[in-house]
């Protein structure tokens, strides 16, 4: 494959704009500025020679690649990627630093040099002797979650593009805004988008295939209690923050915790507590692999407040669950040619097909819902969410060359 990759350098020019989401924000997108990285990307997919290129007034950006197969059935396949980054760490004034040829030496970063990114603690860079790493600066995260996913399918599009002569069949080109808060397919009109098949690029390490992730629920406990002024409030006052305190003492401790579990395991995670004297409330997401286990852990907390609010009179509570997303092998299970596919792929590149279950969810869990079978393809992103975040350059490339014989297998394999 003689071509010179343009993942790199797209992924610094995207990676220096500021696209961080805003939970506490009621609009859509969450912030306005991740419709700055749209904008670009418009610009450069009409650039590019891809043609029903938008962005649509909620944020999300479109492209198409048209077939140019003589066959009538082929697939429409969709690429994705979100634009927005989490809001755990900075993601203004990105600072991307390219260390080339790494050799295994601890990584000092050096707007703060107490961050250190070593072998032993990130054990993947064990296997990446020889190739190019790129961090940020210290100070904030780097965003190749997923502004690598980004890098990739753009830099697919330009060799698709600039080879006609590989038959592919309809590809459909999307970003999403505010996949970091849970809302990246709240408004996206999947009519519009027209794709039978999809891919997020969202993925960890070199061959990783995600084709499972948790179910989740969102779960809020709101508790109003008792006021009395404190002077008087023998026998009278229930105060709610107590009542709150109270509900989180008595959940397991060592078990169904994101501290205390692992790969299939589940767990009940309290994530935000508000309260007053008066009324407070308890935020919960709920995750497990299996979607039944949900409603046992949701009932285990229902259960311990009842409790709870029967032993101290005067007390009422709420409780109100949200579907957030399900565990896309239940979609995926009855479409295994879209994982085969991929695996066929990596190995026609040389690369071995990992398949592996996410901690988390993607896009792709609620568009697999949502009429397109979606599983996550690898990027060479990890650490992600955190002042060490690091990608590596040649494995967005090889995740490049993945997809283009991915798209060439769907035209392939189909009449």
């Amino acid at each position: 494959m003689n071509y010179k990759h343009t993942v790199e350098e797209r992924f610094i020019r995207y990676a220096k704009i500021d696209t961080t989401a805003d939970p506490t924000s009621s609009t859509f997108p969450s912030s306005d500025i991740q419709k700055d990285l749209g904008r670009l990307l418009v610009s450069e997919l009409k650039e590019l020679g891809a043609i029903n290129v938008e962005m649509d007034k909620w944020g999300y950006v479109f492209g198409t690649i048209p077939s140019n197969s003589s066959k009538k059935n082929v697939p429409t396949i969709c690429f994705c990627s979100h634009m927005d980054t989490a809001p755990d760490c900075s993601g203004t004034n990105v600072k991307p630093i390219v260390h080339r040829n790494y050799q295994g030496k601890p990584i000092v970063l050096p707007d703060d040099p107490s961050q250190i990114i070593t072998k032993e603690k990130q054990k993947y860079l064990q296997g990446k002797i020889g190739d190019d790493i790129i961090t940020a600066s210290g100070e904030t995260l780097l965003g190749a979650d997923d502004k690598a996913g980004i890098a990739i399918i753009m830099d697919f599009v330009k060799y698709m593009i600039e080879h006609p002569e590989l038959k592919h069949g309809d590809i459909r080109i999307l970003f999403t805004p505010d996949e970091e808060i849970g809302k990246g397919v709240d408004h996206l009109d999947m009519e519009k988008l027209n794709a039978d098949f999809g891919y997020t690029l969202d993925g960890g390490p070199e061959g990783s295939i995600e084709d499972e992730s948790f179910s989740a629920d969102g779960m809020k406990v709101t508790i109003d209690g008792l006021s009395a002024h404190p002077g008087y409030a023998k026998g009278k006052m229930v105060n709610a923050i107590k009542m709150a305190a109270l509900l989180l003492d008595s959940l397991p401790k060592e078990t169904l915790t994101p501290e205390t579990t692992a790969h299939r395991e589940g767990f009940i995670h309290p994530y935000s507590i508000e309260g007053a004297l008066e009324k407070a409330s308890v935020d919960f997401i709920i995750r497990d692999h299996k979607t039944s286990k949900l409603s046992e852990y949701e009932e285990l907390i229902a259960a311990t407040m009842k409790d709870i609010a029967e032993k101290h009179p005067g007390i009422t509570y709420d409780i109100e669950i949200t579907e957030q997303y399900r565990n896309m092998k239940e979609v995926l299970n009855d479409y295994p040619q879209v994982c085969e596919y991929a695996g066929e792929a990596m190995r026609k590149v040389g690369i071995t097909p990992v398949f592996d279950l996410i901690r988390g969810g993607t896009d792709g869990s609620r568009m697999s819902f949502m009429g397109m079978p979606c599983p996550n393809i690898f990027t060479g992103e990890m650490a992600i969410h955190s002042r060490q975040e690091y990608v590596v350059v040649q494995d967005m490339e090889k995740s490049v060359k993945t997809l283009i014989e991915l798209i060439q297998i769907w035209e392939h394999r189909h009449e």
